[in-house]
């Protein structure tokens, strides 16, 4: 059930490659004014759930354990997860945040919209993987935006945003061309598009789905071109959710 009467999503995923633009979307629509933002977007007050802060911390546990002499229990010297199933587990961590969300106020959707946002490769199971792993509670009333870029402009904007000084920032983290090499020139979404050209299945829901083209980068850019094209895009993709 989605709260329809009230003209917003109830959960709302955005995927990508990363900097391909998810971060910089939800910042925009965060400084987009409330009503405007309802209406064009169908988002009104909200908030997000995104795995890199659980991820960052397990880097910054691992330093802190080598630096009082103790073994590493997330990542390797290289910073390289240990285990396959540690991206399962963040997304594990999602839907615990969620549930803990709804429980602390019952009446959650009623006001807010959930903005969920991650990143996966086909080295480590893809989106497929991530989907598989993402509960019932939320695919039941979930939307996907998925925003488009190329392997190339994917690895240009990592490089382009990172700032060495502000590694944990949401806005400005990167990664190293051999990690976004490995972790993610490869992706399963275009696989998952062909196979559900409806609706991705998702613990038995039919997800509704749209693509925002990023190729250009309006996100970086802003202003009145991404909100047009933001707009255009949430307006379908609302259609088709509350369809």
């Amino acid at each position: 059930m989605t709260k329809q009467n009230q003209n917003t999503f109830d959960n709302l995923l955005l995927i990508a490659r990363p900097a391909a633009g998810k971060s910089e979307i939800i910042d925009h629509i965060k400084n987009t004014p409330l009503a405007e933002r309802r209406e064009k977007y169908h988002i009104g007050e909200f908030q997000e759930l995104d795995d890199f802060p659980m991820l960052w911390t397990w880097f910054e546990e691992d330093a802190i354990l080598t630096d009082l002499g103790h073994p590493r229990i997330h990542t390797d010297e290289n910073g390289h997860f240990l285990h396959l199933y540690q991206w399962d587990l963040l997304i594990r961590r999602i839907n615990l945040e969620y549930d803990k969300l709804v429980r602390d106020d019952p009446d959650f959707h009623q006001h807010q919209t959930l903005i969920i946002e991650f990143s996966r490769g086909s080295s480590h199971g893809g989106f497929q993987r991530a989907f598989d792993h993402l509960s019932q509670r939320i695919a039941q009333r979930l939307a996907i935006l998925y925003i488009d870029v190329s392997w190339e402009e994917s690895r240009r904007k990592n490089r382009a945003r990172y700032n060495p000084e502000r590694p944990d920032s949401i806005l400005e983290h990167g990664l190293s061309d051999q990690k976004m090499e490995a972790l993610y020139r490869h992706s399963d979404w275009e696989e998952l598009q062909s196979a559900h050209p409806e609706g991705i299945e998702i613990q038995g829901h039919a997800v509704p789905y749209l693509v925002f083209e990023n190729e250009d980068d309006l996100t970086s850019t802003g202003g009145e071109s991404l909100s047009h094209r933001l707009g255009e895009t949430l307006s379908r993709l609302f259609r088709l959710y509350t369809s």
